[in-house]
């Protein structure tokens, strides 16, 4: 090739530009979109009050009443509220000989206001209460508590792999051939996946009372919608030849997903099921605040009747489980996948 062509090709060369038009006007477009929402959502009222808290702890500024109360209320957190203290005149059958282990008895005299039925005015009298004194009862409640959140984030998970995995069957075009099944198998799990949580636990509360039955049934149902999709995705991803070669010997479809699918999508299976059960320990928490049992109940109890204490024992109990299912989480995740 010429010299000349050489140059009159790089003369009508240009670098592209590296946004174009209608990059532009899309960024800007959601610029403005994003400018609107947060004025909706005052945005603007967060960063001004988050700032002005910032400059207060600084001394640049005076602290604002709504991180005075805030600042109030962690500060009473501490501290931790361990110890159980009970009436003795409200336990029924209550024995002095037979105290429980490291429990003792505190005799309290306060002064209290009642009616003389002779004057009918209110006149102080001495009243004398005696409390059973547990030093660790409050720790023990808070680890029952634990407990049954434990128990109700596993029932919810196998509740969701009971059902997520047969609505993933009839999901997938590779073991459910008929169109109608697939269509209303899609939308169950659309719509168990569409209803959160907390919403169905309200409604389940309802149903069934306060309790953990409310909190481990609105994990599995919403968790089956979550791992029905999964599900469905590991089955339709999975490598055909298997399944062709099995149905060219005659084999039928629950062969061709327990021989030819099943082996390629078991790890996939695995982690999406301990993804759920990490996520349905901290919902079952969540749920808890609209009475669905577990710690979460606790701490709604606590949290309304201003016991900070205990709700600073509540929330180092939370911390301490959910650092440990992290820790448990990725061994299995490291044996399994």
């Amino acid at each position: 090739m010429s010299a000349g062509a050489m140059s009159g090709g790089s003369a009508g060369w240009t670098f592209p530009r590296p946004f174009g038009t209608r990059t532009v006007l899309a960024v800007i477009a959601a610029l403005a979109l994003l400018f609107y929402s947060g004025q909706r959502v005052e945005v603007g009222r967060m960063l001004r009050e988050t700032g002005t808290a910032l400059l207060a702890k600084a001394g640049l500024a005076e602290e604002p009443p709504a991180s005075q109360g805030l600042a109030r209320v962690i500060g009473r957190l501490v501290p931790l509220e361990l110890s159980d203290r009970q009436d003795v005149a409200r336990i029924e059958g209550f024995d002095p000989a037979r105290l429980p282990p490291f429990a003792h008895l505190e005799t309290v005299q306060t002064t209290e206001q009642a009616l003389n039925p002779a004057t009918l005015e209110l006149e102080a009298r001495p009243v004398r209460h005696v409390y059973l004194v547990r030093p660790l009862g409050y720790a023990e409640h808070v680890l029952v508590k634990v407990l049954e959140t434990l128990e109700i984030a596993f029932w919810g998970t196998l509740i969701a792999v009971l059902l997520g995995l047969p609505l993933a069957l009839a999901s997938a075009p590779n073991t459910m051939p008929a169109w109608p099944v697939r269509w209303v198998a899609r939308a169950v799990v659309g719509m168990l996946r569409a209803v959160p949580e907390l919403i169905s636990a309200l409604f389940l509360v309802i149903a069934y009372g306060f309790g953990p039955i409310a909190g481990f049934l609105a994990l599995g149902l919403h968790g089956a919608g979550v791992l029905g999709r999964f599900f469905t995705d590991d089955i339709e991803n999975a490598d055909r030849k298997p399944q062709e070669a099995l149905a060219a010997v005659g084999a039928s479809r629950l062969a061709i997903w327990r021989l030819a699918i099943l082996p390629q999508v078991m790890p996939h299976h695995i982690g999406s099921t301990l993804y759920i059960l990490d996520r349905n320990v901290r919902m079952a928490t969540v749920v808890g605040l609209v009475g669905a049992g577990g710690i979460g109940q606790e701490l709604k109890g606590r949290y309304d009747m201003y016991d900070y204490g205990h709700v600073g024992t509540i929330l180092i109990a939370i911390f301490i489980v959910v650092l440990l299912l992290d820790q448990a989480s990725g061994r299995l995740r490291r044996r399994f996948l």
